[in-house]
């Protein structure tokens, strides 16, 4: 369901889950702080899965470049609810949610992660340079949470660990997707 301030008093959960998978995963997911993810919390601009009360799983999307890019960020599935598809279904309504908001954007996605990779292919995303994405100096500012930092300012911004990948909405393979999924 998107998040609305009813919800913000899962951002500690949230905040810890994401510290742990990174530390197990032992790659970069980019830190936020409480304000942040309260923030877009707040701004309908969250994702969050619930099971009962008990907090099972959130992403959240952005916009930047004058809203032509739109970030979907920060997917995170508990460990207790892991291996049921979960994520799938987050990632799909943070996607039909950024579609819905910013239907012109172009959607991207950085990720060190097969699964995730695979649902990104899934919706239409494609691998791309990290030049295909959008300059705001905003989004890049977000990637000094993340362990790789480093090697991302050291290569310019062009290269990192992450796979950079794009849904591009005028591409005709993604206009007859959506067609097909009858999302709009």
């Amino acid at each position: 369901m998107v998040a609305d301030a009813s919800h913000e008093v899962y951002v500690d959960t949230i905040l810890e889950t994401i510290r742990q998978a990174a530390a197990v995963r032992g790659t970069g997911i980019a830190e936020r702080t409480h304000e942040y993810l309260t923030t877009k919390i707040r701004e309908g601009k969250a994702i969050i899965a619930l099971y009962e009360e008990t907090f099972a799983g959130f992403t959240y999307i952005e916009s930047w470049g004058n809203k032509q890019y739109v970030a979907t960020s920060g997917l995170i599935v508990h460990p207790d609810f892991r291996g049921l598809g979960l994520a799938k279904r987050i990632k799909q309504a943070s996607f039909q949610l950024a579609r819905l908001r910013w239907p012109k954007a172009k959607l991207f996605s950085l990720t060190s992660g097969g699964a995730v990779m695979k649902m990104n292919t899934e919706l239409g995303y494609v691998p791309v340079t990290f030049n295909e994405l959008t300059d705001d100096d905003a989004f890049w500012k977000g990637c000094e949470g993340c362990t790789n930092h480093s090697i991302l300012m050291a290569k310019e911004r062009k290269f990192c660990i992450c796979t950079a990948m794009l849904y591009d909405p005028m591409d005709p393979k993604n206009i007859k997707r959506e067609q097909e999924r009858q999302f709009f």
